[in-house]
């Protein structure tokens, strides 16, 4: 047998906001990986350790969750009025897919201070001390991404005295504004797409459920705890442990996806495993926060906890939190309701890890709910720089 040698190509690990993954830059891949399609997929699978039937990515850099199986690409901005383009793949732990449906929040912390960092950004336009703020072109969804990122003596300023919940050192503060956030590009190109805040979804095996339905940030199906059995302070444990749960818990997210045109078939749903996302709401209550942490009711606006791939979410993904704010800031939604009811530009909620509080800007426009932006703050840092290896394609067929 022939032993070939592995790729070995330029790579950076990067946190940002509560995930990490694997970041390049779009030339330093190999030649057949710089198009979408297979020969991409496949490499990008092969870096993460996917797919893995025993859901550890002992072999490659992922860290077998929703938050860690995550790969980005950035190229030169094809858009005017941009510093970068920005391409996410949430790479599944267990199957052999990557899936481009949407983007991560989170890490588009990440990808200000990785242009700055790898020489998209001219040296000459940045301050010496003071916040750049990049623009991005988050190229899944066509949509524009500011990141302010703190710079001194000329480079990213990493280190800081911000703290993040669900992150445990603290880091310099990164506000993120997420412009015009609503996808139009699914379910018939409005914020809600079925143009109501409120529907009711038959789910099998659930039956009648109230759910708001939105695009803002990634396509979301917002539902109450207690209509499913939670009080909405549950840590992972509780959802994750328990199969029944789940199953009742994607079955909401494929009756939601049928409903808001993500999706034409059920069967569809199990290769679009990133989007949409499902979540559950309720009025503020006391809990204890995975880092043992007491959260007091007093100090919140609601309860939020969220799917990602199939398990809740240890925090919140970036993107289902500018869905959150969004929602909650439209009167009549059941965020909105959670949360009290009333006009809001923003809320603090509760989630698994601790709080976090995000903004939206919403306002109707000739009958329409529409949203403008979206701002939160989180936190980013380089982990590992340097050149990952994986085999060769007809090494690994050996």
């Amino acid at each position: 047998m022939a032993h070939l040698p592995q790729l070995r190509f330029p790579a950076t690990y990067m946190r940002g906001g509560t995930s990490k993954g694997v970041f390049f830059r779009l030339d330093d891949l190999p030649e057949a990986a710089r198009m979408p399609g297979a020969a991409r997929d496949a490499l990008l699978m092969r870096v993460i350790g996917s797919p893995d039937p025993y859901g550890k990515h002992t072999d490659g850099m992922g860290g077998a969750t929703s938050s860690t199986s995550k790969c980005v690409i950035i190229a030169p901005a094809s858009v005017p009025d941009h510093d970068v383009d920005y391409l996410y793949g949430q790479v599944s732990i267990d199957s052999a897919f990557v899936d481009w449906s949407g983007n991560c929040g989170n890490l588009s912390t990440a990808v200000g201070p990785f242009a700055i960092a790898n020489g998209f950004i001219d040296p000459a336009r940045l301050p010496r001390d003071g916040v750049f703020a990049v623009r991005i072109w988050q190229a899944n969804i066509g949509k524009t991404i500011v990141c302010h990122v703190p710079v001194a003596n000329g480079e990213v300023q990493e280190t800081g005295d911000f703290e993040l919940d669900g992150v445990t050192f603290p880091a310099a503060e990164i506000v993120l504004e997420f412009i015009d956030p609503s996808d139009e590009g699914e379910g018939g190109g409005a914020l809600f797409p079925t143009g109501n805040v409120v529907d009711t979804l038959e789910v099998p095996g659930v039956g009648p459920l109230q759910a708001t339905m939105i695009t803002a940030g990634i396509p979301t199906v917002f539902v109450n705890a207690a209509d499913i059995g939670y009080t909405g302070t549950e840590l992972q444990p509780a959802v994750n442990g328990d199969p029944d749960a789940l199953a009742r818990l994607e079955a909401i997210r494929v009756a939601g996806a049928l409903k808001m045109g993500l999706i034409g078939d059920a069967q569809e749903a199990a290769t679009r495993q990133h989007t949409p996302k499902v979540a559950f709401v309720a009025p503020p209550a006391d809990y204890v926060a995975s880092s043992g942490r007491r959260v007091a009711a007093a100090d919140i606006d609601l309860n939020v906890r969220a799917m990602s791939m199939g398990k809740l979410h240890h925090a919140m993904m970036g993107t289902a939190a500018v869905a959150i704010a969004t929602a909650a800031a439209v009167p009549g939604t059941l965020v909105n309701s959670a949360a009290g009811g009333g006009e809001r530009s923003a809320v603090r909620f509760g989630h698994p890890s601790g709080t976090l509080r995000v903004g939206a800007e919403a306002a109707r426009v000739d009958g329409n709910w529409e949203v403008t932006r979206a701002v939160m703050s989180r936190s980013a840092r380089v982990l590992m720089e340097g050149m990952v290896r994986v085999p060769t394609p007809s090494a690994t067929s050996d």
